[in-house]
């Protein structure tokens, strides 16, 4: 539900127009050897943050409607692990760890863990049964090697 809400957020006008003013903001307090890093994300975002807005919104959405429904765990993991990653070390400047009076590595951090933990317990086959993954994979036999590892649900 969360990654429903930030969704929900990242579709509002507000998120728009703070993208890139956000993104400057955020690599203004950024070391000197970190600078060539949040260069190249701004250079690649100013002809277009409204693109880059949407891409966001579309994105989180995506992994929103993917983990409600249990659907494509393997590939929701990994690219929310991958995402939340690109997050941290560019909007969330690395959770700023190495400024003065810095008190929090940031949120996206957590996120990557928390999708690498579901990707291990998956791995494991903890969980499955009431997942849209093992409903389809049962009928689809295919869809297992993306769900998950293969051949496990013929077995449920």
């Amino acid at each position: 539900m969360i990654w429903a809400i930030d969704a929900w957020l990242k579709w509002q006008p507000g998120f728009r127009a703070t993208l890139l003013p956000s993104m400057l903001a955020t690599a203004a307090g950024q070391p000197h050897w970190l600078m060539p890093w949040f260069d190249f994300w701004i250079r690649l975002q100013r002809p277009a943050p409204q693109l880059w807005a949407y891409f966001a919104a579309i994105v989180e959405t995506m992994i929103a409607i993917t983990l409600l429904l249990g659907v494509s765990r393997r590939v929701v993991y990994i690219g929310g692990a991958c995402y939340s990653l690109m997050i941290w070390s560019t909007a969330e400047g690395f959770g700023g760890p190495y400024t003065p009076g810095s008190t929090d590595v940031g949120p996206s951090i957590i996120y990557v863990l928390v999708f690498c933990a579901l990707l291990v317990l998956l791995e494991a086959r903890l969980g499955d049964r009431l997942t849209l993954d093992a409903t389809i994979g049962r009928r689809v036999l295919w869809w297992s090697r993306l769900a998950g590892p293969s051949g496990r649900y013929g077995a449920l």
